[in-house]
């Protein structure tokens, strides 16, 4: 073939599989991680009373219980809220929410998607100069975060 007949490589930051939409990212090992941790210490909570002795237990005021059950609800809150962290690719744009907040944007909206090295998180630049961190896409999840800001970025290019 002569040169610069060879069709061009395919910038790896511009090539993503195509979705169907809607398609939503979530944080795989977030998830698995937070409801083990929450599991593991329900579990050794259990048995720590379970290991006390009568005389202990009729120790233990009411306070002190609401006080353990509080702290325990708490938890599970926080682990909740790291869990329903999520992407939403949709006609419309996207929807990403990031613990209990909750942005609805449009395509035209969203300038460019930066996943700089090293970050825990992609962050979103807005027309409006403002920038959003996606936390439904974690670097701890590897290649498959670095696929889900490829094809993100592909649907901003093509959508917007």
């Amino acid at each position: 073939m002569p040169a610069g007949s060879d069709p061009a490589e395919p910038d790896p930051d511009r090539t993503a599989l195509p979705v169907t939409l809607p398609h939503t990212w979530r944080p795989l090992g977030v998830r698995v991680m937070a409801w083990f941790l929450v599991a593991a210490l329900g579990v050794m909570c259990t048995l720590v009373w379970v290991g006390f002795t009568p005389e202990i237990k009729a120790q233990v005021t009411m306070f002190e219980r609401l006080t353990f059950g509080a702290v325990g609800l708490g938890i599970v809150v926080c682990v909740h809220a790291l869990t329903r962290s999520r992407v939403v690719a949709h006609e419309g744009g996207l929807t990403v929410v990031n613990g209990y907040k909750r942005r609805d944007l449009e395509w035209a909206e969203i300038l460019a998607i930066n996943f700089p090295r090293g970050a825990p998180w992609p962050n979103i630049d807005l027309a409006s100069g403002h920038n959003i961190s996606v936390h439904g896409i974690q670097a701890s999840d590897g290649g498959s975060s670095k696929k889900a800001v490829r094809t993100l970025r592909t649907l901003v290019d093509e959508l917007s």
